[in-house]
């Protein structure tokens, strides 16, 4: 199940920033930071249906929802920049690099080699930027 708790008292807003500290950090603030001038709604839309609703929901624990995360936008293949969040959110969950690794070669069956190239190429600049292999 979902490793954050969150209770009936909060708001969907509260609800989603928490999650979205807890998933993504630093880089999830920045997305946040980068719409304020342009969309600041959509930032708290984002905040609050994404992270409030479907990622705080029980069922499927954080580091299941990054994996599916990372499989649809490998499936897109025009997705980089959110790929490359969703891989620092999944790292930062308990997903391994090998799991990432393997979740993105496994969407060359269904999207494709080009949109799994394009993932694992991700992939690598987020593990190299992170730390060496």
């Amino acid at each position: 199940m979902n490793n954050h708790q969150s209770t009936p008292e909060q708001t969907r807003l509260e609800r989603g920033k928490h999650a979205l500290a807890e998933i993504d950090g630093e880089a999830g603030e920045k997305v946040i930071e980068a719409l304020a001038d342009i969309a600041p709604d959509f930032s708290r839309y984002l905040l609050e249906f994404a992270f409030g609703d479907i990622y705080s929901r029980p069922g499927l624990g954080l580091r299941e929802r990054e994996i599916a995360t990372i499989a649809a936008l490998t499936a897109l293949g025009n997705a980089r920049p959110q790929l490359e969040v969703h891989i620092e959110a999944a790292l930062n969950v308990g997903v391994s690099r090998d799991e990432i690794t393997e979740t993105i070669m496994q969407m060359a069956v269904y999207a494709g080699f080009p949109a799994a190239l394009n993932g694992l190429f991700a992939a690598k600049a987020v593990f190299a930027a992170r730390s060496p292999l």
